[in-house]
């Protein structure tokens, strides 16, 4: 489910007012000096970051401008070239018609793209606001291509709320591309222009047609996946015991001997051969195109894992798993990192109405809850306990945090989460 949204310009207020009022907060928070005005949330929590990573708030760093190829590589690389027809059939010729420019950037901020307006095209290589520059938050500031990365939920920022002084000329509109197989952010779409042409309406637009486009991503995925359920189907019928064939994130194509589930939890890195499962044990891999079968070899006896990683520091969440001899890692989604950081700072453990607070402010959402728990149960088993929900007793534990208090799961707006990465 996506994050409300939260438009930049409030409803009937005048933009050169408000662009007023965030250029003097932004000067305030820039000089230290304490204002009783404080810009949305989203917006104070980036100029924090600016702040403690040094961004020059007059002009930013620009990187040097990638070589074509790069960009090529990049485009056939990101996932981002199978939805573009999606979002310039959207979104294209809403920006030309009002003075707007389409720019869609992977998952490192990196302009794979742009379209729209002529004019402002030409405005923004002056700025370089070009196909090849980089344009996440940590090399220009705030803006809504990196905010949105980092946050990753749709950003609209405007005017003021730029950091980078030389930005506050523009307003921009941007929403995060997720993909299906593993919730990850792959991209970010953006509509931008100058600032005097501030619409509220341009973020849903933005929002909605990112939606359109992840929904394309899905049923791509669910088209790979059947072909490789009649590949693997003839290899599975002549095994005996218990078989998955999956795809290489490990979501289930087909399977035999075994009750049918979603997904299992492999490592980043798969090999042909036997590899160690969290509830399932030692199991023999042999390769398919496009993913791998399974065989359950029933040694349970291994099954428990050791110890457990939690790592925050990077841009995606991970958990290192140890089992008998083997280590490995596995990347979380967004909603699952922050039920185990949860579970990590409650070791007697949480009960699904205490997380529906935690993660949502409503004990009423216990159902979203338990629904969650139960995806992340099957997907490591034997890690996570139940009633109440907590980790399993005996598993060495290790929560890896980010340097600033800011970095811990910038994306979250959980109340539990928030309250530990709000600027102080």
């Amino acid at each position: 489910m996506r994050n409300p949204l939260e438009a930049a310009l409030p409803t009937g207020e005048n933009p050169r007012r408000h662009a007023r009022e965030l250029a003097r907060m932004r000067e305030a928070t820039i000089t230290g000096v304490v204002d009783q005005q404080h810009p949305r949330s989203v917006i104070a929590e980036s100029w924090h970051r600016m702040g403690r990573l040094g961004v020059d708030p007059d002009r930013g760093k620009l990187a040097p401008v990638m070589p074509a190829e790069e960009v090529e590589f990049r485009r056939q690389d990101s996932g981002l070239a199978e939805v573009l027809p999606i979002l310039r059939n959207g979104l294209v010729r809403l920006a030309e018609e009002s003075g707007h420019i389409m720019v869609v950037a992977d998952r490192d901020g990196q302009i794979l793209w742009r379209d729209g307006s002529r004019v402002v095209l030409h405005r923004a290589d002056q700025l370089g606001f070009r196909v090849g520059a980089n344009w996440h938050e940590n090399v220009v500031g705030t803006n809504a291509i990196g905010t949105a990365l980092v946050a990753q939920r749709a950003v609209q920022v405007f005017s003021a709320e730029h950091y980078v002084r030389t930005h506050h000329v523009w307003t921009c509109a941007a929403a995060p591309l997720r993909s299906p197989r593993d919730g990850r952010v792959i991209g970010v779409v953006d509509i931008s222009g100058p600032a005097a042409t501030i619409n509220a309406t341009t973020l849903a637009l933005v929002d909605a047609v990112a939606q359109l486009a992840e929904t394309q991503l899905r049923l791509r995925h669910l088209v790979e996946l059947e072909r490789l359920r009649r590949l693997a189907l003839p290899a599975l019928v002549r095994l005996d015991g218990t078989a998955l064939a999956v795809d290489t994130d490990g979501w289930v194509a087909a399977s035999t001997g075994l009750v049918t589930m979603d997904r299992i939890a492999l490592p980043s890195s798969v090999a042909a051969g036997n590899i160690w499962l969290p509830g399932y044990g030692t199991c023999r891999v042999e390769p398919l195109p496009g993913g791998w079968i399974v065989r359950i070899e029933g040694r349970h006896a291994d099954a428990a894992p050791t110890s457990i990683v939690l790592d925050l520091t990077g841009p995606d969440a991970e958990l290192q798993i140890s089992g008998p001899d083997t280590t490995w890692c596995h990347g979380l989604t967004p909603r699952h990192a922050e039920i185990c950081y949860l579970l990590f700072r409650h070791p007697t453990g949480r009960s699904a109405r205490q997380l529906a607070l935690d993660l949502f402010g409503d004990s009423g959402r216990v159902g979203t809850v338990r629904a969650e728990m139960s995806r992340l149960r099957h997907s490591f088993s034997g890690i996570i306990r139940s009633r109440p929900y907590r980790l399993a007793d005996g598993l060495q534990t290790r929560l890896l945090l980010p340097p600033a208090p800011e970095q811990l799961l910038p994306f979250s707006t959980a109340p539990a989460i928030r309250g530990a990465h709000l600027p102080r």
